[in-house]
């Protein structure tokens, strides 16, 4: 009975749907994440009686058909690249970025990947480097003598360094954005890396046109609605389990007819 395979598609794609919306739960506190949402397509279509048919030797014409549809795909899950709000910690290296951008990582392979996770610290070097020790672009590095570290919106890194009365200017920490943000692959780590539907890298300064400004002392939190992916969750639960109550029904069905030939 093909209303099983039918039902089976429905309950694989609720699954999934389950799946996206526990890994968007589980990182309701991580910074900088985006969250995502699976999207559903019909399957193929077994045209029994094809709309718009000659019905009769009359000339007259179907006015609908008959189509069996075959279940539903998963085509992707989409990430959705919203905003998410700014959380305080008063940290000289925590940064957030308001508006379109992200910080370019340069990892050890010599590759670049990208992130909104401003979590910044000082290695051993004095280099601003991620959690991972990966350093930020450009590099900035922060003399262990220097104090009184200030990042403006354009991130610009100035420190006060011994026996100067005036603000020392080390560099300037860029955004990169793409024409296609959803685009980009996602590898761990709150990073993402570039691919072929992101469209190339764009670098530019932050709070210059087509860039976001720069916060210090702020983070971005996770775009996830808590409320929206627990409703989100109880539909997926239900249409499982009505997809299951399917499966059950075309099963006893067919057990009947079976009977009914012996």
């Amino acid at each position: 009975m093909q209303a099983l395979h039918t039902a089976a598609t429905g309950m694989a794609a609720q699954e999934l749907n389950v799946q996206v919306i526990s890994n968007n739960i589980a990182n309701l506190r991580t910074t900088g994440f985006k969250k995502q949402t699976a999207a559903f397509q019909d399957l193929i279509y077994e045209h029994v009686r094809r709309v718009g048919a000659q019905a009769s030797d009359q000339g007259t014409i179907l006015p609908v058909g008959v189509d069996i549809g075959g279940g539903v795909k998963t085509v992707g899950t989409p990430r959705s690249m919203t905003q998410g709000t700014l959380s305080q910690t008063g940290n000289d290296l925590d940064l957030a970025i308001s508006g379109e951008g992200f910080f370019k990582i340069l990892m050890p392979d010599g590759t670049y990947q990208y992130t909104r996770d401003g979590t910044f610290q000082m290695d051993n070097q004095g280099r601003v480097v991620t959690a991972a020790g990966n350093p930020v672009q450009p590099t900035i590095t922060i003399p262990n003598n220097a104090s009184g570290i200030t990042v403006n919106e354009q991130g610009q890194v100035t420190v006060t360094l011994p026996g100067s009365s005036t603000n020392t200017v080390l560099g300037q920490i860029g955004l990169t954005r793409f024409i296609n943000k959803a685009g980009l692959q996602p590898v761990g780590s709150n990073q993402f890396i570039e691919t072929t539907s992101s469209g190339t890298p764009q670098d530019g300064t932050a709070n210059s046109e087509g860039y976001g400004k720069i916060t210090q002392g702020s983070l971005e939190q996770a775009n996830v609605d808590v409320v929206s992916e627990m409703s989100d969750l109880i539909a997926a639960q239900r249409a499982y389990e009505m997809n299951a109550k399917v499966i059950s029904a075309a099963d006893q069905m067919m057990q009947s007819t079976t009977a009914l030939f012996r």
